[in-house]
């Protein structure tokens, strides 16, 4: 059943029109020839940059792909951390080993920094170690983190590296839309820019009462210059906004994913509850 059920996650991630699948913990439950089986099923690329074949020393999968998108060529990779298993003895891990994260994050950031335009690290580190591998390895514009399932609506950038979480189990889908500039440029919140709008608009109003002192104009005069300062600081770096949207019944189904999940149910039915004990 378990087996089945991963087929079927696999049928729907197709229908999506996925580009690329970074590798998790749980995705090697059934095993690593049973992983590897289902990548070939797949329409789009598994990719993991540190996960290797115990055997042979090499990658398992695609360490990492170059896709071409609105005239970008934005490149992506993918890391699983060590430390997410239980341990050595995991049986996860049976067959496979794992190169250490920053090292192989450094050594492939600076491939794909001369052959792509934008970096997106498919991460499944962990939030804090997410935010170790933005202060650590520059050249990843982006990172898309999995495991920890914290719910960044507000996404930090740390070391001009955007950092983007959605809680776990599949419950939220989040979205990131970017204006992009060049790779040299930094990143700022579009919501950042509008706040700060609003702070001057308001602090212009404020500035203009009759009631107002000479000393307060003088400073609301420093505020004012300083918050369109700020403002021009943001001229001609990459913007971008992120929503976080929950996946309820007001979300429209898939046609064919639902017939998919009618024929699991059907070979798989749940078990029914008992009676309850009668007195």
């Amino acid at each position: 059943m378990v087996a089945a059920k991963a087929n079927l996650m696999l049928e729907g991630l197709n229908l999506m029109g996925y580009d690329a699948l970074g590798i998790g913990d749980d995705d090697l439950t059934l095993g690593k020839e049973f992983l590897v089986g289902l990548s070939k099923k797949a329409k789009f690329p598994f990719l993991s940059s540190n996960l290797m074949d115990a055997e042979s020393g090499k990658p398992l999968f695609q360490p990492y792909l170059i896709k071409e998108a609105h005239g970008l060529k934005v490149g992506i990779f993918s890391l699983l951390s060590p430390e997410v298993f239980s341990g050595p003895q995991d049986l996860r891990l049976k067959g496979v080993t794992l190169q250490n994260p920053i090292e192989t994050g450094q050594r492939i950031a600076r491939e794909l920094k001369s052959n792509a335009d934008l970096v997106i690290l498919l991460s499944h580190l962990s939030y804090p170690k997410d935010v170790e591998m933005a202060q650590t390895v520059p050249g990843i514009q982006i990172i898309a983190g999995g495991h920890t399932g914290v719910n960044l609506a507000f996404p930090p950038i740390i070391k001009d590296t955007v950092i983007l979480h959605t809680p776990t189990r599949g419950m939220f889908a989040g979205r990131l839309d970017l204006t992009f500039y060049d790779s040299a440029s930094g990143f700022y919140n579009s919501s950042t820019k509008r706040s700060l709008e609003t702070n001057l608009a308001n602090t212009k109003l404020r500035s203009n009462a009759k009631e107002v002192t000479q000393t307060e104009k003088e400073r609301y005069r420093k505020m004012i210059g300083d918050t369109e300062q700020s403002i021009r600081m943001l001229e001609g770096k990459n913007e971008f906004t992120n929503s976080i949207s929950s996946l309820g019944a007001q979300i429209k189904e898939e046609p064919q994913v639902l017939m998919l999940i009618e024929d699991f149910k059907k070979n798989f039915p749940e078990p029914s509850k008992p009676s309850p004990p009668k007195h």
